[in-house]
């Protein structure tokens, strides 16, 4: 299967990079360093889940999704560390009228096809990936996650609920 995919690849943190697939998240945000430094232009890539992920970013980022209608699925359900889908970078760009865009510079993503996860090492920018390693296991915190007193061994009461914010989260990054 992975000789039709295409043999560059962006890693992008979770849920950023379940939103790209399927919570119709079309700019992937940037700086213009990191763009030229990591090489990036347009054309097709594969897009891999980075093995990183902490609380505060899942917490802001379900909420940021929110904002645009979109709900993530819990933190212990991303696949991380490994290919997950291919995309198209159609431009990129340091102005956008898309409610997606908010940083300096954005990789303009169109044709987001899911695959069946390949565990893969990640890099910054893009690069030539290749099978590697294992995906990631869920950290305590993510299969514990917003279960009211709740353990990983003991459900939530109401499973199907989304998460909700009396305020919004911190921003966990500049």
């Amino acid at each position: 299967m992975s000789q039709s995919l295409p043999t560059l690849a962006l890693s992008v943190r979770r849920p950023w990079a379940w939103a790209i697939l399927h919570g119709g998240k079309v700019i992937e945000n940037r700086t213009l360093s990191a763009i030229r430094a990591g090489g990036m232009t347009t054309g097709a890539i594969c897009l891999h889940a980075a093995s990183g992920m902490k609380e505060d970013e899942y917490r802001w980022g379900l909420w940021r999704l929110a904002k645009h209608g979109v709900v993530a699925p819990r933190p212990d359900a991303l696949i991380r560390s490994a290919i997950i889908g291919t995309i198209d970078v159609v431009d990129i760009v340091t102005e956008s009228d898309s409610a997606w865009f908010g940083g300096k510079a954005g990789l303009v993503l169109e044709n987001p096809v899911a695959i069946e996860p390949i565990p893969a090492k990640g890099a910054l920018g893009y690069f030539a990936w290749q099978q590697a390693g294992s995906i990631a296991k869920p950290s305590p915190w993510m299969l514990a996650f917003d279960r009211a007193g709740g353990t990983a061994d003991t459900p939530s009461l109401f499973p199907k609920l989304p998460v909700s914010f009396e305020e919004p989260p911190k921003k966990p990054f500049g």
